[in-house]
């Protein structure tokens, strides 16, 4: 299995450091390895083209964009993307 690679996007506000907080947990609690980056450069949101934050990119595919997602939300996304 081969690490996932986590983006969060983001002007360092408190959804965008909750949802950090979020996957770090998630990972920890599922064992999941993973290369976790957060990302605040307005020109690399730009060219992903995010419109609002937080946004979170899995394996380079935007799977959040402009909410706080919950800790169940975050599992899911986490296991569709070992697959």
């Amino acid at each position: 299995m081969s690490n996932l690679k986590i983006e969060i996007f983001g002007p360092g506000c408190p959804k965008c450091m909750n949802t950090k907080e979020l996957f770090m947990r998630a990972l920890s609690e599922m064992g999941i390895p993973a290369d976790l980056r957060e990302i605040s450069d307005v020109e690399q949101m730009i060219q992903r083209g995010i419109m609002s934050t937080p946004a979170v990119f899995i394996n380079g595919d935007k799977v959040i964009e402009g909410k706080l997602p919950t800790m169940p939300e975050v599992k899911k996304l986490i296991k569709q993307n070992l697959e």
